[in-house]
This record gives C-alpha cells, sequence and structure tokens, in this order.
C-alpha cells in the first residue's frame, strides 16, 4: 500500500503582526487553515472544509485577526451560493459575511488600510460591519504572485513583461520570478520563487522553486514548497514533508529555531468554538 502524498502548504503572513495563515490541501477532497504565531513559535490547527480553499485568492487582515478567502463549496444552499468570497476569524471558516460570485472566474478579495475603500458592496450572508470600522475591502486584480505582490515582492529584472491581452496574467505565468530582499539587513539577500503553479498554486507544488540569492552565489531551497521572511528577517519555511520551520541565517548552515508539523495526520472536521461566530 503506497503512502499517502504529503500535504501542500502555503502562507499568508500578516503585514503588522507576526501571525501566518498557513492553508493546506491534503488528502485530495480536502483543506485546512492553521495559524501559525512566529513570535511564539507556535502552530494552531482550525477549520476542516471538504473543498477547495484558493490560497492566491485569499487573504489575512494586517492584525492577523480575521481571514479573507474564497471556495467552492456545494451544496450552496444559501445566499452567496456554492462560490463565495467569506471573512472568518483565523483559522476558523466559520462565515461572518459572505459574498457569492459567478463561478471561480474571480481573484478574490483582500484587506487594505483605509477603511473607505469597500469594493465589495454588502454581503449577500452577514454583517461585514466590524470589518469596515477597522479596514478596507478591494477587490484583488489578476495578477501572478497576487499574495506575494501584497507583501513586498518584486518581478526580477529578467522577468518577461506582461502582455496587453494576457487578461488573467497567466501566458507568460512560467517565466515570472518574484523577489524579496531580507528585512533589518541591507538588502543583499533575497529570497526568489518562480514557477508556474506557484505563481497560481495549482496542485502542483513540486513545480515551486524557492532559492535564496546573494548578488552572486544562489541557494537552492529545494525542501522548500513555501518561504517568506518574517519582520525580523528570520526565514519562514513550509517543507515539502510538511513541517513549518523558523530559521536562522548566519555564517554556517541554517539553524532552526522552532518547527511544527502541519502536514500529518487525517481530517478532523469540528464545530469551530464559540469565539469564531463573533467579530
Amino acid at each position: 500500500m503506497s503512502a499517502a502524498p504529503p500535504a501542500r502548504l502555503f502562507g499568508i503572513p500578516a503585514t503588522r503582526a507576526p501571525i501566518v495563515a498557513v492553508f493546506r490541501r491534503g488528502p485530495s477532497a480536502w483543506s485546512h487553515v492553521g495559524r501559525w504565531d512566529v513570535a511564539r513559535g507556535v502552530y494552531e490547527p482550525g477549520a476542516w472544509i471538504r473543498a477547495n480553499l484558493y490560497p492566491q485568492r485569499c487573504d489575512v487582515s494586517p492584525d492577523g485577526r480575521w481571514l479573507c478567502y474564497f471556495t467552492l463549496k456545494m451544496p450552496g444552499r444559501w445566499d452567496a451560493g456554492s462560490t463565495y468570497v467569506a471573512l472568518s476569524r483565523l483559522p476558523w471558516l466559520a462565515a461572518l459575511a459572505a459574498w457569492g460570485t459567478n463561478g471561480t472566474w474571480t481573484r478574490g478579495a483582500h484587506f487594505v488600510d483605509d477603511p473607505r475603500r469597500w469594493e465589495v458592496g454588502e454581503p449577500d450572508e452577514g454583517d461585514a460591519g466590524p470589518c469596515r470600522a477597522k479596514f478596507g475591502l478591494a477587490v484583488t486584480r489578476p495578477a501572478t504572485f497576487a499574495v506575494e505582490r501584497r507583501r513586498g515582492w518584486t518581478e526580477t529584472a529578467d522577468t518577461p513583461p506582461r502582455k496587453e491581452r494576457d487578461v488573467w496574467d497567466e501566458q507568460r505565468g512560467r517565466g515570472v520570478t518574484m523577489e524579496k530582499p531580507r528585512p533589518k539587513t541591507n538588502g543583499r539577500l533575497r529570497l526568489r520563487v518562480r514557477g508556474y503553479f506557484a505563481a497560481f498554486r495549482d496542485s502542483r507544488a513540486k513545480d515551486v522553486v524557492y532559492e535564496l540569492f546573494d548578488g552572486t552565489h544562489v541557494t537552492a531551497l529545494a525542501e522548500a514548497q513555501w518561504a517568506d521572511w518574517d519582520a525580523a528577517g528570520r526565514l519562514l519555511v513550509a517543507t515539502r514533508d510538511g513541517r513549518l520551520q523558523i530559521r536562522e541565517l548566519g555564517e554556517g548552515p541554517p539553524r532552526v529555531l522552532s518547527e511544527a508539523d502541519a502536514g500529518a495526520g487525517a481530517p478532523r472536521p469540528m464545530a469551530p468554538p464559540p469565539e469564531a461566530l463573533r467579530w
């Protein structure tokens, strides 16, 4: 009997808090959300859903409290239908407000700092008032690496330009490389990512390529299926075998400061706790 394939992981760091929303896909019919507190090195597993979550169409609020997610979940027996954008309390998926979409042809929505910017209208389900008092919500425009672009990643100089007719920014997807300088340093060391399925986070995580570049030398992160810097310049990594690591870089090999396992275990769907049902 062959072993189950490893879980696929993707992280979305909060921009003003040491929190990462962790998305897991696997087993194949299931998705899972977790909350990684990188200041304390603690991972908190949350909701399971027998549906697909689309990480590049999701977001976490700047303070790490709320999740904005897009999913296809059948049957859609509520006003938001079966494909919808929803707001919930990380790491749960109990929708506090939800907007139906016209199928999966959407790039989702994301938080913005300006509460006056509200591009999604009134929700089909729930009340978004508490969110509107603190943050705005904008419709995500089609682009490769949409999540990364909002977090300081930029295209490398050798990335091909986007063609005018490439409405969804997918024609050049395989040729896009993104990079992000290490915080709290002179910026010489950069983290890079490339690969078509890295850009859109389809199911083929093996096509994701991460590496470190210091201006001269390239160091491959062959074991990484997701990586980013934290605000202190430490390297956050989700490994291909499902571990979440905080690595300190210095002279010699990286030192793993903290590790948690987000890829182990079978789905364990459960009712959300009472605090997940309120803003």
